[in-house]
């Protein structure tokens, strides 16, 4: 099998990019602007997300905050980007942020068909679900905005592996408030992303680590997470991170997932938990005006099976391969930094 590029990016509101859902799939006019960049027009930020695909060039890439429906998606990838391409939406009821894949099949590195999808608006697995967060022996019922992509991929002479692709509940907090409601607003984005990731790992991922039919199959679990490692100061207050539940837990080695962004820190940052050089987006704080945020909240998790090393090479491109800088060169692409990995089976 040859190796294969992955790219995972969230690609920040690419329905601003079409028209209604009432009409067939296409492109808003060029000169239009975007509805959450009024800075940018249509044509800028089909330019500048395809301008970073093109450099990039993957064999893959999980799309979170794609369009709407698959055809959009279809429609940027046709147009756009260089290649010919099959893909993929997820869609979610009363959602213009979705879960997408796409292929490139002109390489030969697909076998035909290249994926099978399994619809997860159809799994109960990612129906609304009760779990006691606040650890008061009552149960409160949550649920996945956006329902995650899942798909088998089938390479050309080589092992099928899965993807599922994430995008869990947003922490941010973009308004004012006084600040006892905006702890209480933090907390309860907090307990959501650690509800959702309670509920994928005792109802996905364990099962599908254990159930004979799946657990040789290697998984790849990524996305935009909106967590990152260790506790902030609300997630202290619920003794529970998010991403660390995603991974899992000591006391199941053999059921922990791997974090391709960490594989690359050095042994002495390994052993101290360092983690700061790691940075996946980059926001203004919208209370303090003056305050920039590094963090990292975009992940590519992956299973152990099959024994040797078969994700590697992780990367976040904060720069382009030519040495400039993503937001200098595709000033309207993405909030987010696309990270990539290549895999071999």
């Amino acid at each position: 099998m040859p190796s294969l590029k992955l790219v995972l990016w969230n690609m920040e509101w690419m329905n601003d990019l079409f028209g209604p859902n009432d009409q067939p799939p296409a492109f808003k006019p060029d000169q239009d602007k975007t509805a959450h960049n009024p800075q940018a027009t249509v044509r800028q930020r089909r330019d500048d997300l395809s301008g970073v695909l093109n450099e990039l060039a993957p064999d893959l890439v999980v799309v979170v905050e794609g369009p709407n429906r698959t055809e959009e998606l279809q429609l940027f990838f046709d147009h756009d980007v260089q290649g010919q391409w099959r893909v993929q939406v997820q869609p979610s009821k009363g959602q213009t942020q979705n879960i997408g894949l796409a292929l490139r099949v002109d390489q030969g590195k697909f076998a035909e068909p290249p994926l099978q999808y399994f619809d997860t608006a159809a799994k109960k697995e990612f129906d609304k679900f009760l779990v006691d967060t606040d650890d008061d022996e009552v149960d409160e019922q949550y649920k996945f905005e956006r329902r995650p992509l899942y798909v088998e991929i089938i390479p050309q002479g080589g092992k099928e592996f899965r993807i599922l692709g994430l995008h869990l509940k947003s922490k941010g907090i973009f308004q004012a408030y006084e600040w006892s409601k905006w702890w209480q607003m933090a907390d309860a984005n907090r307990r959501k992303i650690l509800a959702q990731a309670t509920q994928l790992r005792l109802e996905f991922l364990d099962p599908y680590l254990t159930d004979p039919q799946t657990k040789d199959i290697p998984l790849i679990v990524c996305g935009d997470f909106n967590d990152g490692p260790g506790l902030d100061a609300s997630e202290k207050r619920l003794f529970g991170s998010g991403v660390e539940r995603l991974m899992g837990t000591i006391w199941k080695p053999q059921l922990v997932l791997h974090n391709a962004l960490f594989d690359t820190l050095t042994e002495k940052k390994k052993a101290k938990l360092k983690f700061e050089e790691i940075v996946t987006t980059r926001y203004k704080d919208p209370i303090f005006n003056d305050t920039w945020h590094n963090e990292w909240i975009d992940h590519i998790l992956y299973t152990g099976n099959p024994g040797a090393p078969w994700i590697s090479g992780a990367q976040v491109h904060s720069a382009m391969p030519d040495g400039k800088k993503i937001w200098e060169k595709y000033k309207y692409a993405s909030d987010h930094y696309p990270i990539s990995v290549t895999i071999n089976l």
